[in-house]
């Protein structure tokens, strides 16, 4: 069963990123970050106020170590693999989403290793391992889709319409798999300080990252999930290698899991208000 989950948000990201490069050009991508301050705030909120939002929220309630741990985990890793799909959904702005994944991604490479050895002590990162699994999974698709754009629009579209079915349907097995083989744990270990802890990160990390956004809807909306949607697959690795008690993963989980349910609603809506005021 875990192999199967595993093997669905393979699918799911590599789909979606596929999707994505489909759809746009190189240089769609490269021009959000020709405007330095969007790229300095992006920067800013992503790689000081997500840490330290996890760091402050961990300790004024409390929490059990390994919460502490995966909450602290999730907000030193950023780049969230899903964010061009919740810009898409929301009708925010993809070109950005897309370029501001790539930085984050390459930025949480140089990042994780600094950083988390200071804010957990005797935690080690493998970054060659997390570089070549985001090249392999996320930059490699995303080259391929922007090679067949560049060459054949007629089959960058048939493709596009494909891979965005493969990645909602792989979404929906991905969230139905978590929960099937995750319940007995998250029932256990999940209290109210972890709950409460999820809901003040997500939250607080949406409102900062949507606030500083600049003047356009589509980019706040994009800097808004991009901070508040952390790297999972990045967190997960990195507590697998450095920790034994599972409930550090299980803490990383319920955090993703109240991320997805919070925002597939909320860009569906943002989606439906902009398709509202078009009309």
């Amino acid at each position: 069963m875990k192999q199967f989950a595993d093997l669905m948000v393979l699918f799911f990201v590599v789909s979606s990123v596929l999707s994505v490069g489909l759809n746009l050009t190189v240089s769609e991508i490269v021009a959000p970050l020709r405007r330095p301050w969007l790229v300095a705030v992006s920067l800013l909120v992503n790689f000081v106020l997500a840490p330290a939002l996890a760091v402050v929220i961990a300790r004024v309630l409390s929490l059990s170590e390994p919460q502490s741990v995966g909450l602290i985990l999730l907000g030193a890793a950023a780049g969230a693999p899903f964010l061009p799909k919740l810009a898409e959904v929301s009708k925010g702005d993809v070109a950005f989403s897309v370029a501001l994944m790539v930085l984050l991604m390459a930025g949480s490479l140089v990042y994780l290793p600094f950083v988390l050895p200071r804010l957990l002590p005797g935690v080690s990162v493998n970054s060659l391992r997390i570089g070549l699994s985001l090249l392999l999974t996320m930059i490699l698709p995303l080259c391929v889709g922007l090679c067949v754009k560049a060459r054949s629009e007629s089959l960058a579209v048939r493709l596009r319409t494909l891979m965005s079915r493969v990645s909602n349907i792989s979404l929906i097995i991905v969230l139905a798999l978590i929960l099937a083989t995750n319940w007995q744990n998250l029932l256990k270990f999940v209290g109210m300080s972890a709950i409460v802890a999820s809901v003040l990160f997500v939250g607080i990390a949406f409102i900062s990252g949507y606030c500083l956004g600049g003047s356009k809807r589509e980019a706040r909306q994009v800097l808004g999930f991009g901070t508040a949607a952390r790297n999972i697959p990045a967190a997960l690795l990195v507590g697998s290698q450095n920790f034994d008690d599972p409930n550090v993963a299980i803490m990383v989980i319920v955090v993703a899991l109240l991320s997805l349910v919070v925002f597939g609603p909320l860009a569906i809506s943002f989606g439906r208000h902009h398709s509202a005021m078009e009309t």
